[in-house]
């Protein structure tokens, strides 16, 4: 199993702020040994996702990183031009010396369409369009007049994560060979609003697994909201502050904190207390990586580098992860 920290850039503060605290963060999960460190790409809302331009911010992180290995989770694909794409994700492997995983998918906020000219309703279509693109230039095909991709980037194949809420989504990103990303939470069906997030996202592993060419070994990220701290009652005290802020696609029949811990799939407490809540979803047993993050309860940031030393220390260690033979000299 690999370890993983992953930030929406969500830390209370102006813009600069929040890139310095995240990219802090970041650094820290490297100091304690953490595998990978994933960003998210929102556009137009600071209060949905705080980073438009990921492949930038990772640039940056880059250059203050020696070893850990940097995602985008995800680039909302449709939205992009696929092959700068694609040119920016070739000069940014380098730069990170192949340290670069591209995480892709087709959603995003439906209001953040209509400004790129784009219909959401063509979200599907633009995805699969531009995830071809994509692959093609990568794989050094003709572009078009002779052209092909400079600098050539053939490793960036191997590192594609299609993010995916359906088993159908599940069995595309199987087909190809690419890795699956599953979210920290997704929405309930309307027709089974008590399912658990292991009965949506088990399905969709089987099918990812079941298409995977004969040879392939299998990927699979799952995304988890834990927040660790020293006590239970500190833990509960920001989650009260944090989920009461938080906005859910559906209604819960009750309001108080217990239902919203449970309707955001928040993992919380004291290291002991979160490992037995993750021990409790089978989900995790199916996966090759496990990537944490903070929100919806977005604890201030000196709680969130204390989450990440206790997540390195005492509960990953828990669930069979162990820091590489690299990780454990520094």
């Amino acid at each position: 199993m690999k370890l993983g920290f992953f930030t929406r850039v969500l830390d209370d503060g102006p813009p600069a702020e929040r890139y310095r605290l995240a990219a802090e963060q970041i650094r820290h999960a490297e100091a304690h040994g953490f595998d990978t460190a994933w960003v998210a790409q929102h556009h137009f809302d600071g209060e949905e996702g705080g980073l438009p331009a990921p492949l930038v911010f990772l640039a940056h992180i880059a250059a203050t990183t020696s070893r850990i290995r940097l995602g985008t989770g995800i680039i909302t694909l449709p939205l992009e031009q696929p092959l700068r794409v694609a040119e920016d994700t070739a000069v940014l492997d380098l730069l990170t010396g192949g340290r670069l995983e591209v995480g892709v998918g087709g959603g995003g906020t439906p209001s953040s369409f209509a400004p790129f000219g784009h219909d959401t309703a063509d979200r599907a279509a633009l995805y699969a369009e531009h995830l071809w693109v994509l692959r093609r230039a990568w794989a050094g095909e003709d572009l078009g007049g002779g052209n092909r991709l400079y600098p050539p980037a053939p490793r960036l194949r191997d590192a594609v994560w299609e993010a995916t809420f359906s088993v159908a989504g599940g069995a595309r990103a199987g087909r190809a060979g690419h890795g699956l990303m599953l979210s920290r939470t997704q929405p309930r069906p309307a027709d089974d609003p008590q399912a658990t997030l292991a009965d949506l996202q088990l399905p969709i592993v089987a099918a990812y697994r079941e298409a995977l060419p004969s040879g392939t070994e299998p990927r699979i990220v799952a995304s988890r909201t834990a927040f660790v701290a020293d006590s239970r009652a500190e833990a509960l005290r920001y989650a009260e502050l944090g989920l009461g802020r938080g906005k859910l696609p559906f209604e819960l029949p009750h309001s108080d904190l217990d239902s919203r811990i449970a309707a955001f799939d928040v993992h919380l407490g004291t290291p002991q207390d979160v490992v037995e809540s993750l021990l409790a979803d089978p989900t995790l047993e199916q996966v090759t990586d496990v990537v944490f993050q903070v929100h919806s309860v977005d604890p201030p940031h000196p709680l969130v580098l204390r989450s990440i030393e206790l997540l390195a220390t005492q509960v990953a260690p828990a669930l069979g992860w162990q820091p590489s033979t690299e990780s454990s000299r520094k």
